[in-house]
């Protein structure tokens, strides 16, 4: 069984910028079209950098061994996972594999961690779009969100500061409610933890004031974004934390999607940038020096005498930023052949011809 962590040669505690840094880094040295290409190696980390970079895939192959979401390998496997979700038995009763681990967890303990789960505010998804320039070197934005944030006034309890503590009526004090279902491994006793006193068993006698007991309020919230170098488009941006809020529980997660415009002459590969020069015939004959539009400004380079079209020049250092370092930027020739020509012009090439150039 494939270790992806070795694969893309970090820990398995590796941080998500952890994991998308170092595939990088081994996209740009193994990728086909390089010298150092390797098309079967680059298919492999591709492979892994595909499950540890999303939170679903990496929890379930860590678990595993392997990921089971999206139709991969585990739904392939017919007589283990993948027969549940045709049925169970002959039955056809399609259910979620995730629902009887979480029976299971509520039996042995709860959570599947051996504790409570504690109430979780809802994942907020926003969109922003970035220049080229902005996506490839990074950048900073502010957004203005109006969600549910923990009061201020009682920190998400939903109490009067210092009001007196009774009771809970809905759990009797017990913090816990506990509930029976039926599931198509037959009957489960479950136990969650009291919504109405957070798992305390004790209420305060009055409500706070600001937000009415329900622990949270409406505002706007100021979020800075950074935006790391060499994001590309479609990437999501997570922040931990700062979704929606609920009354004595952990906010969600607000995921920002990254778009990119395009650039008007200057394309990206990798960590590669890409633009087309157009050059005279002439100065591809004899040589000479052009200035090429690169994002770091205007940077001058010295056509060789007789270079052909479509060959790459390269200008070092120049291109994505990668960890410490950079790509590079490739300016591929493109040869301007006039459509017409003068009396004097057509003179010469037929002087040229008669050299057998």
């Amino acid at each position: 069984m494939k270790n992806y962590y070795e694969i893309l040669g970090i820990e398995k505690s590796a941080s998500k910028d952890e994991v998308k840094k170092a595939f990088r880094k081994l996209a740009a040295k193994y990728h086909p079209d390089k010298k150092t290409g390797d098309e079967a190696k680059f298919k492999e980390i591709s492979e892994a950098y595909a499950t540890l970079s999303d939170e679903k895939k990496r929890a379930e192959y860590d678990t595993f061994g392997r990921s089971y979401t999206g139709g991969g390998a585990g739904a392939q496997q017919g007589g283990q996972w993948g027969g549940f979700q045709s049925g169970f038995g002959g039955a056809g009763v399609e259910f979620d594999i995730n629902d009887i681990f979480q029976n299971f967890g509520d039996m042995f303990g709860g959570g599947g961690g051996g504790g409570q789960r504690r109430a979780r505010g809802n994942d907020i998804s926003v969109d922003i779009e970035l220049s080229f320039k902005e996506s490839i070197f990074g950048t900073k934005r502010t957004l203005k969100l109006t969600k549910n944030n923990a009061c201020n006034t009682c920190n998400g309890t939903g109490a009067k500061p210092k009001s007196e503590m009774v009771t809970c009526a809905t759990c009797n004090g017990n913090g816990r409610i506990r509930e029976t279902r039926q599931s198509i491994l037959g009957q489960f006793a479950t136990v969650r933890e009291c919504s109405d006193c957070n798992g305390t068993g004790k209420m305060s006698k009055e409500k706070c004031a600001d937000c009415a007991g329900g622990g949270v309020r409406r505002s706007e919230d100021i979020i800075d974004i950074n935006v790391p170098p060499g994001i590309e488009p479609g990437e999501m941006i997570r922040m931990t934390g700062r979704g929606e809020g609920v009354k004595g529980g952990t906010s969600g997660d607000l995921y920002i999607k990254v778009h990119v415009q395009r650039h008007q002459s200057i394309h990206r590969s990798d960590s590669t940038l890409e633009t087309t020069l157009k050059v005279k015939l002439t100065d591809a004959l004899l040589g000479a020096t052009y200035g090429v539009e690169t994002l770091d400004g205007i940077i001058q380079i010295k056509i060789p005498e007789g270079v052909k079209h479509g060959e790459i020049l390269r200008i070092k250092g120049k291109g994505v930023p990668v960890g410490s370092s950079r790509g590079d930027f490739h300016a591929k020739i493109s040869i301007d052949i006039p459509e017409k020509l003068s009396r004097n012009a057509r003179r010469l090439v037929e002087e040229l011809r008669k050299e057998n150039i």
